[in-house]
């Protein structure tokens, strides 16, 4: 009865949290490195390595990478390991030493197989809050800098405590990565556990609120720099076509996340891209749009058109990653092609 409260205060806490952040704003800035370039290239992978045969092919992926003459940045859409295997902080530092070999500024966004499923006996196991804080460890030494060789400053929320949440503005495009994870944003039950403990949701409840200012952050900094579209970065698949029936006993926990997206889009001129993994099937829709399930689904009264979502391949389907070209001069700004790995 006591973990039944728990899990139904932390559903109601997230309800309350939609309401008393729906109307938010906030006038910090991203880092502007480079924003007013005319053209800008950048690549997205995510859900990989997955596996022995991955983990030894991934140093010769940022090899290709690195090779790319076009690509600018890069960003990791989360899940450096499979949801079956150790989270081990040795693990974590070979992924890390991988990271620093990209050229590139590269922007990792955390997911859920590096600590929210970490409790899975199979992964360890651990306690996900434990592997939390060394995956910030291990990955954020510097907050509100990038990875990768030729890092560059970015806004960050570190100071509340998040410095995974990054935003950067590049070719009048603002990007935010978002630390959102599947598992139900981290609420599904730890092993021994059928309600979240009152630590996951504490938890979820300051990671949610962080998240959402960001957004908020994010499109009023676009608006006050009319800039030209927004990228969202995020793990979690927050709309996955391959559950042909999704409970929203799976999902309650992004319902502050996609009423923030939708108001915010809704108030935006230009297109908004969410780029996302967890799925692990290339994907390209429009989730909000008129006549998708995902309306109803979650609570939302009016189509947000504008809204995009790319999804990554990765898992058995990390094949490719995806070469995204920021044009300002174009209607839809982004475009994108899927480059096979030749490793």
């Amino acid at each position: 009865m006591r973990q039944w409260r728990h899990a139904a205060s932390a559903a109601v806490a997230l309800s309350v949290l939609s309401i008393a952040l729906s109307t938010g704003s906030a006038s910090a800035g991203a880092a502007t490195a480079g924003s007013h370039d005319s053209r800008f290239t950048f690549a997205v992978i995510g859900d990989v390595p997955y596996g022995d045969a991955e983990i030894a092919q991934f140093p010769k992926v940022v090899q290709q990478i690195n090779a790319d003459p076009d690509v600018q940045f890069v960003d990791h859409l989360g899940d450096i390991k499979n949801g079956s295997s150790v989270c081990s902080d040795d693990y974590f530092r070979m992924i890390k030493s991988d990271f620093d070999q990209f050229q590139d500024p590269l922007v990792y966004t955390v997911g859920d197989n590096e600590w929210t499923d970490c409790h899975r006996p199979n992964n360890g196991p651990y306690n996900p809050l434990d592997r939390l804080a060394k995956i910030r460890e291990v990955f954020f030494p510097r907050p509100g800098w990038t990875l990768g060789r030729n890092s560059v400053h970015v806004a960050s929320q570190a100071d509340e405590g998040y410095p995974e949440d990054v935003r950067y503005t590049r070719a009048d495009v603002a990007f935010s990565a978002l630390h959102i994870v599947g598992s139900n944003n981290s609420l599904a039950p730890w092993t021994g556990n059928t309600r979240p403990t009152p630590e996951q949701a504490a938890e979820v409840l300051g990671r949610t609120a962080a998240v959402v200012q960001s957004i908020r952050d994010t499109f009023d900094g676009a608006r006050r720099h009319h800039d030209k579209a927004i990228a969202l970065l995020t793990q979690a698949d927050m709309f996955d076509p391959t559950v042909t029936d999704p409970s929203y006993a799976d999902y309650y926990a992004f319902q502050p996340i996609v009423d923030a997206i939708a108001q915010e889009s809704a108030r935006f001129r230009g297109p908004v891209y969410l780029f996302n993994g967890d799925s692990h099937v290339y994907n390209a829709d429009q989730p909000l749009a008129a006549g998708s399930k995902w309306l109803s689904f979650y609570r939302q009264t009016a189509a947000v058109p504008n809204l995009h979502r790319v999804t990554v391949d990765g898992s058995g389907n990390a094949t490719d990653y995806l070469k995204v070209t920021v044009d300002p001069g174009s209607p839809q700004v982004l475009n994108w092609t899927r480059v096979p790995f030749t490793s």
